[in-house]
């Protein structure tokens, strides 16, 4: 792929072009350009795949991409366009047909664009979010590859282009619209059985396959996990030529790494050729000094999957690689996680994880790679092949236990031996061993958490985040865990409503969350509904976009556990909004997380029963592990949450590590319906210094 960078009404926008693109070099060595407009400059770092076509591209209109276009030569000849490679094609299909949804859905292929039509300016990327740009609206209107590139000239306010929106900015008007992009969707159900199914599938996985294969020297990131292995076996029966790579960390003392056990077993068994990169723990300080500012994030899982992915690169770089493929994105499509297990509509918690994987993992995986000058290619990604796969049933991607059933089927169907098909998924830092290296160094360098020590590398706050806090324990708790892993929290946002029964807002003592927000010293964004169904969303995204507009919040941050009603809702919202969303406590273990958040130090009380097995004597109770118990007893007894999730109680948070000031009850009642629904009504409430 490559780099672009561009600035808009600055008098010195060569001199910060040129400066941003010594920043993106290393995304494209095989030529420069530089373009000077009126008012603004644009530049341009190729690294070529198809065809050596310097840009930016100019003829009246100016084009510059960072694009793989698999259906290129289709469409030149459906239009007769002339183009020599897929980027100068794109350009000339823009000209014929302009920017809009419509076009760029007849694109297979990943990119991120800039084009200069007149006086407007158009910014664009591939729907799911593979190729990354980031853009500024101040002093004028700025974009890059890379955010480090536009945070070097002091920019503030970089933000990520979100992969639904499609920017239109007027140049002399330095106005900035945004146009929505249509996401997937659930679509109804196949009903072939899965034998049919599984044989479709192999087809469309091949042709995803295929149509990345480059014609340059190309490699694989092989962990011994279904996904990779899929691939590296239809790249076999392809009869191509390739290596697999896979990083471990080498430490004598630790049991051999899962993912080079099994990689170990299954080259041997298909005869790949496989590299092995063994990083000793003494040298995994000196990549984390690289990779953390790299990838712009601290965040403890991100970089534990950096790690060996960075490695990797490395040698596939040193190779001659021009081209890395990797198993990213089956995940998603296919349900392999813990939160497809549970979750009650399997293919609608797929595209929430689809929503999130550009803030997640596409980014990360696109700066280390284009950093050690390799093109990333996903097969999972491919558009055919998800449309497809969010049509197949939950009981063939989830069947006896077995997360990503249908892919295994395929893969032994392809002859895959199974204990290689039915290998359980291993998180990349864990298969890697490089999590534990993250403990050792973290000890060793005195440092409590493994996110206090990577903030040593990387001293920013990974994003502005707004919390969408209600007083209660959730809302606060996940608040909390997004700022231990280094997110800065610009703002708390509450919606007090005014229906008592609201099917997506806490109501019981919301009016304390201001008490909480001074508590805690963030500023409050307090918005009100009348709490009609659904109308009470318009209000909700009336507040994130103040937060937006006056924190500069980048993403939101939701307490909710198991709630797929409030979640979806938020979601969309963000999203249309370009947030960014994260739910830290999504399908947590329930009797978990209450336990967490009293160990961690949270002073919590029960402000509202509503469910058999609890009554007011309930109500004004420090929770604590004894009454966890309890919880946990009714659970046992009529199934009753643990955690309250489905309505049965409400809390309070009066202290907690992250509160400056502690909240006191100077005054309360209880209201009682009948013995087992019962409400604390607050009067009076008020703050005291923790040390008295």
């Amino acid at each position: 792929m490559c780099g672009i960078i561009g600035v808009f009404g600055r008098k010195d926008s060569m001199s910060i072009v040129k400066d941003g693109l010594k920043i993106l070099q290393n995304r494209g060595k095989d030529a420069k350009g530089f373009y000077k407009g009126k008012n603004f400059s644009v530049a341009h770092c190729l690294h070529s795949i198809v065809g050596r076509v310097k840009q930016p591209l100019i003829d009246n209109d100016i084009f510059l991409a960072n694009c793989e276009i698999y259906n290129w030569k289709e469409l030149n000849e459906k239009y007769s366009l002339k183009a020599r490679n897929d980027s100068e094609m794109l350009f000339k299909l823009l000209q014929r047909k302009n920017v809009s949804d419509e076009t760029l859905e007849e694109l297979d292929g990943v990119y991120a664009f800039a084009y200069i039509n007149k006086d407007t300016l158009w910014l664009a990327r591939d729907i799911i979010g593979e190729k990354p740009i980031w853009y500024n609206h101040t002093e004028g209107f700025s974009f890059a590859s890379e955010k480090k590139a536009l945070e070097k000239s002091s920019f503030l306010n970089v933000n990520e282009l979100n992969p639904r929106k499609i920017i239109e900015y007027k140049i002399d008007k330095d106005k900035l619209i945004f146009h929505e992009r249509k996401f997937f969707s659930a679509e109804k159900e196949i009903k072939e059985n899965v034998d049919v199914i599984a044989r479709k599938l192999e087809i469309l996985i091949k042709n995803s396959i295929s149509k990345r294969i480059p014609k340059r020297k190309f490699g694989l990131l092989f962990s011994g996990g279904i996904d990779s292995t899929m691939i590296a076996l239809i790249l076999k029966k392809l009869g191509q030529e390739f290596t697999c790579y896979t990083a471990v960390l080498d430490d004598p003392k630790l049991k051999e790494p899962e993912d080079l056990v099994f990689a170990k077993m299954i080259a041997k068994n298909l005869n790949l050729n496989l590299k092995i990169i063994k990083v000793k723990l003494s040298d995994v300080e000196s990549y984390l000094k690289k990779i953390v500012p790299l990838i712009e994030d601290s965040n403890v899982v991100k970089v534990g999957v950096a790690l060996p992915f960075y490695t990797a690169c490395e040698q596939a770089k040193k190779d001659g690689c021009k081209v890395l493929l990797s198993g990213l994105g089956s995940e998603e499509i296919f349900a392999g996680y813990q939160r497809h297990k549970e979750s009650t509509d399997v293919n609608k918690e797929c595209i929430s994880g689809l929503l999130k994987l550009y803030e997640r993992d596409l980014y990360r995986d696109d700066v280390v790679t284009m950093y050690n000058g390799i093109e990333l290619r996903l097969p999972f990604l491919d558009k055919e092949l998800i449309r497809y796969a969010l049509k197949i049933p939950a009981k063939y991607k989830l069947f006896e236990g077995q997360e990503k059933y249908i892919l295994r089927v395929v893969a032994k169907n392809m002859g895959l031996k199974e204990e290689f098909a039915l290998r359980k998924k291993k998180a990349a830092q864990y298969g890697s061993n490089f999590h534990k290296a993250l403990d050792k160094l973290k000890k060793k360098s005195g440092y409590k958490t493994k996110s206090a020590y990577l903030k040593t590398f990387y001293a920013e706050h990974n994003l502005k985040l707004g919390a969408l806090v209600s007083s209660g324990k959730d809302s606060i708790y996940a608040m909390y865990t997004m700022m231990k892993q280094n997110y800065s929290i610009e703002c708390m946002i509450t919606i007090q409503s005014d229906n008592k029964d609201s099917y997506m807002f806490h109501t019981p003592t919301i009016e304390l969350v201001e008490l909480q927000s001074k508590a805690i010293d963030i500023p409050l964004i307090i918005a009100n509904t009348k709490g009609e169904k659904e109308r009470e969303l318009t209000d909700l995204k009336t507040a994130l976009k103040k937060a937006k507009d006056e924190y500069g919040v980048q993403g939101i941050i939701t307490g909710a556990l198991f709630s797929n009603y409030q979640r979806e809702r938020i979601e969309k919202i963000c999203d249309s909004l370009s947030l960014k969303i994260f739910s830290p406590l999504w399908h947590i273990n329930q009797e978990s997380e209450m336990r967490e958040i009293v160990r961690e130090g949270f002073e919590f009380i029960i402000t509202k029963v509503a469910a058999e097995g609890l009554s007011k004597k309930w109500l004004n109770k420090r929770v604590d592990d004894v009454m966890i118990d309890e919880l946990v007893k009714l659970n046992e007894k009529i199934s009753l949450n643990i955690a309250g999730e489905g309505g049965e109680f409400e809390t309070l948070v009066l202290d907690g590590p992250i509160f400056n000031k502690k909240i006191i009850i100077q005054k309360s009642r209880i209201k009682e319906e009948d013995k087992n629904t019962a409400t604390m009504i607050v009067e009076k409430a008020g703050l005291i210094d923790k040390n008295k």
